[in-house]
Order: C-alpha cells, then structure tokens, then sequence
C-alpha cells in the first residue's frame, strides 16, 4: 500500500493535539472515528490529558506505540511544524495538517509553508489549509468538518477531491439529503505536497469508486493531470470538475488577437473537452451530474422519451431538452400504437412526446407498461419519467414501478420530481434512479450521458531547434513570419519584399493585375489600424500609395518599417484567424475561428491544446457559428473545408516544431476559397522568445 492508500484507509492513526471536548473542533477527528466505527489504532496525543474517550492519550508522539500509517494534526502553524517533523521521524507514512496561515495568507505564510513541506521530508502531507478527508466506504473520517454531525451519511460510489475544505462539507451534507452516497471525499487546501492529481489517480485505481468529481480552482501538474484523466477515459470512470474561475481575463497578449480570445479559463474547457472530463456548469451539477454517471447508463444518442403525468412539467422539461440539443420527438408507429392499445386512447391523442398519462392515472400496471414501452423503443436513447403531485400520496408504488422497468433495459431513466418532495428525491436516488428537482438540472444530465468517446491521442511533433535559427527575438515581421509558415505546408499569398517605392513597384508589376500594399515592420503588429494596408493597387498607383503610407506612420508616431510587401490580392474566400498561444499554466494552444478585423468583436473561436490530431482539425471547424459560411450560406459557394483543415494541421505541426521560443503565432486573415480552390494565408505575426 502506498502512501495514499494509507492515508485513505490506514489501521492505525494519531491525532495530534486532540483534545477531551468533542464539542471542540479539536474534540471532533476522534469523536468522528469511534462514531463511525473505526476499527483501527486510534492514539490521540494531548501532553495534559492522560485519557480521551476512553482512550490512552500520549504525551507525544515520540511516546507513540508504533508509526502511524497516518495522523492529523490539530495543532495551529506555530507548532503544526514540529509535529510533523516528528511523525515523519517516528515513520508516519502521511500526514493532514488542518491549521491555516500559510501559502493562502502572504508572503510570510508561504515561507512557513514551504518550511512544513521541508518538515515533512519523505512523508506524504495533506494541506495545510485542509479540512481532512472523509472515507465512507470503510468508516474512516480524518476529519473535523462539522457535515459529519449529519446523522446518516450512504456510503457510494462517487468519489470528491476538493481544493476547498468547505466545498466538500457542502457537498457531503447535500448528498445526505439527496440520498446520493460517496465513497471518499478529500479536501487537498494549499497542496503543499499532495494535489488533486494525486488523488485522482489513486481513486482511478480504487474498486469502490465508479465517477470522480473534482472541485478546482487550477492545476500544479498539467501534464501528469493530463496522463491521469486519459486513463481514466481509458478505464471507463468519468471525471466531472467544476472548475471555478470563469471570469478572469485570461493570459492576454501584447501582439496578436489570439492570446485575447484564448482566455485561460477557455484553455481549461478545452483540455477537459480533448481528455473526455465532463465540465460541470454550475455547483449544482458537481453533485447532479456523478448521480446519474455512476449508474453506468450511457445514452447511444441524443433522443428522450418524457413520460409525464403532469402536462406542464412534461412541456417544461421538453422545452429544456430542446435547449440543451436534446431532439424529443415523438414516438415512432410501432410504440404509438403499443401505449394507445395500453392506455385506451386515441393513437392521434397519445402519439407526442411528451407521453402524457394524466388521464390513465397512477395505476401501477399502466405505469410500468408505459416505461417498458419507451425503453423498448428503437427511437429512444433515453426515458425521463416526470412525477407529479398525484404521486406524492403512493411514493413507493411509483419508485417501484421505475425501478423494475430499469432493471430490463440498459438505457439510462432518470426522474423529474415536479412538486416539491425532498422525500420523493431522495427515495429515488437510494434505489439507483437518479432524481432531480428542476428541469434543467435534467437536461443538463442528458447532455452528460452522450459525451462522446475520447479519441486517441495524437503523436506530437518533436521540437526542432534549427526550425528558428537564424530569426530574431521578438515580432517577427509579415514576410519572415508566413516564410516560417510556408515551410510547414501553411499555403501563403504570392508576394515580394521591397526596401522603397521603386522596387514596390516593379513587385507590383511582377505580380500583375492589382495589388495589395502593406508596410513591413517588426515592430507594427497590426498595420491597419494606422493606414499601413491599401488594398487594390495598381502598379502605378504604388510609389505614391508607399509615400502616403510612410506619411501616416510619420504623423501617428509610429517607427520606420524596414519596408514594404506587395502581395497578390486574394477575393471571394470566407475570412478565417487561425492563432497559437503559449497559455502560462497549460502550455501550447491552437484557436480557430472567424477573422478579419472584427475577429475579437465576433468572439467566434474554438480551442485545442497541442497535440491534435485531424478529427480535432475538422472538429473545430464544426464547433464554430462560421461552419454555416464555409459549407455555402444563401447562395454562396461551399469553400474548401479540406484545405483550411489542412492549414490548420501543418500551422499546429509548425508550433509543435518550434518548441517553446514560439511564445505567439497568427494567421489573420486566412482566406479559405472556394471548394477546391485551396485557402491562403493573407496575414501573418509570430512572436519568439
């Protein structure tokens, strides 16, 4: 057993500075151990009790019996860090320290926390700032939250890691209500040592946990979180996180639009969409969403059945459904004249979904036949049964018939109390039908239980540090960047570089026909917002066309460019950004999007971190509101949707190469023609460190 597990399930443990008061908070890790049944060592240390409990108490832990496999410690930071330097000496194999006024609280916290980490040695520690862990499964609480006064807590088999102490205590006593059982329940405060990582791939591995729910407010190991949650997808045990930090900024960037749009709590949506971890919108879903995974029930599709026998409900949950992109649609002939035969109605009445059985009553023989119908519909991936106030008076009659029906399909059912009945919600989930109080909490589930498969992960490009040599640190300028580009496969405009107006010229008659003219600066990221594009040219227009441009820099103060680029002017393509940004905490990320000049206006982006693979490449494309322009919108022609995903993998192959100099790379616009007539680069910045 390793040092988590002897953490979680450890048979014998100290409490340092316990105390003989279970009214005390000090009083409470004990009083929890022996009230839940405990039935390992417990060896409280207080030096001026010689009992508590009933229990030997020792003076110190140098007096201890043995090592713990694991202690808690109730001291506050003055004297938390000799405790913990002797229980690491005394063998202990992990320890939880509860005080807070450490790294939370300022600088000087965050030296005394770094000094208990130092204390701690080769000991697992949990915290500081902690409130404990919670394990149901085997009536172990290393804990002082006051939730454990509830008086039944279900054992079950979803899982909690939580970076706040108090979140945990919420969800504990909230799921005691529900009737929703938890296996264990950790609280991982400052992570000085362990994080939520490490719990999470311990319970990967535990038999008694199916679903893991996360509460996070952000991720010290990527990488190894990355690893963790792709076994877990692998293993078939759902991750559900509810991530809080939705209204930061983000990362923002000097240079390019990209790193505006690619805020970090969108990397964070991104990375969980690629590794199959199940965003929790809201604090509800935390506890909602698990409920209904763990009954194993997956949807094949997205289409429900509503069983109602209350009209409103049954119109109101449909409603939500519709919202959240679940089709309900009515029942196919076959079932339609199944539930008329059944209910003695009118096929024309009954043949809606939902399927309202108001008028049949609750009788228990037409109920049951009517769930057992929808689940044995080809047309349904999914039942939801809607409970009125009818059933308020015969709860266990309706509770019954949904179970039995349950137990003979392997499609998920799900239940949408209407009235305000605690005690009907709760009943339900006791007996593994997930019971919810709103409609939209049911929506939101249905969406949870068609989650797509992960896909395989992509290999990545090795970094190739001779990709950059020769360029310089900073901006790189628009020919030097689309150079960069081009050497991956990135299809650029045709164009010339030119030191003056003369040889801007003779480019522009090179190329033919009319032009586009822009400054060349490394120093000017976006040229035209100071008059440093014109568009349209003729060869013959260009001197003068430069002598404007140079003027307008001149007046807004802006640096002299090294000079001018004349490209060929590319019309009729739908306008595209495509961007790479380095985000501070989750590493390289690629956007997609619509662009143009009113890129961040429109805010129509999608994100993925590197490594992708091309069902990323097309996913993206499908995700965006401008998949409607590309496929051909009102009479337009279909633009070439193989060739922008093409771009969009050789500009990814291009930042995995890169390696880390690549801080910010954009194409803006990237012009993407008609079907078969490819897409070209218009536009383009890399920033390098």
């Amino acid at each position: 057993m390793n040092a988590v597990g002897a953490l979680l399930r450890p048979r014998s443990v100290a409490v340092v500075g316990a105390s003989a008061d279970a009214g005390k908070m000090t009083g409470r890790p004990v009083a929890y151990l022996q009230k839940h049944g405990f039935e390992g060592e417990i060896w409280p240390v207080n030096p001026r009790a010689e009992t508590i409990a009933g229990l030997r108490c020792y003076p110190d832990v140098a007096a201890l019996p043995g090592a713990p496999d694991a202690a808690i410690v109730l001291l506050g930071p003055d004297r938390a860090e000799a405790a913990v330097r002797d229980l690491a000496a005394r063998g202990c194999r992990a320890a939880i320290v509860l005080a807070s006024g450490y790294g939370e609280a300022n600088e000087e916290g965050g030296r005394r926390q770094q000094a208990l980490k130092a204390a701690a040695g080769n000991m697992r520690l949990l915290g500081p700032n902690t409130i404990g862990l919670v394990n149901l499964t085997d009536g172990i609480m290393l804990s002082a939250t006051g939730a454990l006064e509830v008086g039944e807590l279900p054992a079950g088999r979803i899982s909690v890691v939580s970076q706040s102490g108090g979140i945990l205590g919420s969800l504990l006593s909230r799921a005691a209500d529900r009737g929703i059982g938890f296996a264990k329940l950790v609280s991982t405060g400052n992570e000085a040592d362990l994080d939520s990582t490490d719990l999470i791939e311990h319970l990967i591995d535990d038999a008694a946990t199916d679903v893991i729910a996360v509460y996070m407010e952000g991720l010290r190991r990527p990488e190894a979180f990355k690893r963790a949650a792709r076994r877990a997808a692998a293993l078939g045990k759902p991750i559900v996180i509810y991530k809080v930090g939705r209204s930061e900024s983000g990362a923002r960037s000097a240079t390019s639009h990209t790193g505006a749009l690619a805020g970090a709590d969108r990397v964070y949506d991104a990375m969980f969409r690629q590794l199959g971890v199940i965003r929790a919108e809201s604090f509800t879903d935390l506890l909602d969403i698990p409920a209904a995974l763990v009954t194993g029930r997956r949807m094949a599709g997205g289409r429900v059945a509503i069983l109602t026998s209350t009209g409103g409900a049954g119109t109101l949950l449909a409603d939500n459904c519709g919202l959240g992109g679940i089709e309900v649609p009515p029942p196919d002939d076959a079932t339609t004249e199944r539930l008329a035969t059944l209910l003695n109605e009118d096929q024309a009445a009954i043949g809606r979904n939902p399927v309202d059985v108001t008028l049949a009553g609750l009788q228990p023989e037409l109920f049951r036949g009517a769930i057992t119908a929808l689940l044995e519909s080809p047309g349904y991936d999914a039942v939801v049964v809607v409970i009125g106030s009818s059933a308020l008076a015969r709860p266990d009659i309706v509770a019954g018939a949904i179970v039995e029906c349950q137990g003979r399909s392997e499609k998920p059912v799900l239940a949408y109390v209407s009235p305000h009945a605690p005690h009907l919600v709760r009943l339900l989930n006791e007996k593994g039908i997930p019971a919810f109080a709103t409609p939209e909490s049911c929506a939101t589930l249905l969406r949870a239980l068609r989650r797509p498969a992960v896909p395989p992960v992509p290999a990545e490009t090795p970094a190739d540090e001779g990709v950059l040599a020769g360029l310089p640190s900073g901006n790189l300028n628009e020919a030097e960047s689309k150079a960069l580009f081009a050497r991956f496969g990135v299809p650029v405009t045709r164009e010339h570089a030119a030191a003056d107006e003369a040889e801007a010229a003779a480019a522009a008659a090179r190329l033919g026909g009319e032009v586009v003219l822009k400054i060349l600066s490394r120093a000017i990221a976006h040229k035209s917002d100071i008059g440093g594009v014109r568009v349209g040219l003729t060869a013959a227009q260009v001197p003068d066309a430069c002598s404007a441009m140079l003027e307008s820099l001149r007046r807004a103060g802006a640096p002299v460019p090294e000079g001018f680029l004349v490209q060929e002017r590319i019309r009729g393509g739908v306008e595209m950004i495509l961007g790479f940004h380095r985000d501070p905490q989750l590493g390289p990320v690629i956007l997609l999007g619509a662009g143009g000049v009113a890129a961040e206006l429109f805010q129509d982006t999608t994100l993925r971190l590197l490594p992708i693979a091309r069902d990323d490449a097309e996913a993206m494309v499908d995700e965006l509101k401008a998949a409607r322009l590309l496929r051909g919108y009102r009479g337009a022609p279909p633009a070439d949707i193989d060739a922008l995903v093409d771009a969009v993998m050789a500009f990814a192959a291009m930042a995995g190469a890169a390696g880390d100099r690549l801080l910010e790379a954009e194409i803006n616009p990237l012009f993407v023609l008609p079907e078969g007539q490819g897409a070209r680069a218009v536009d383009g910045l890399a920033v390098l460190r």
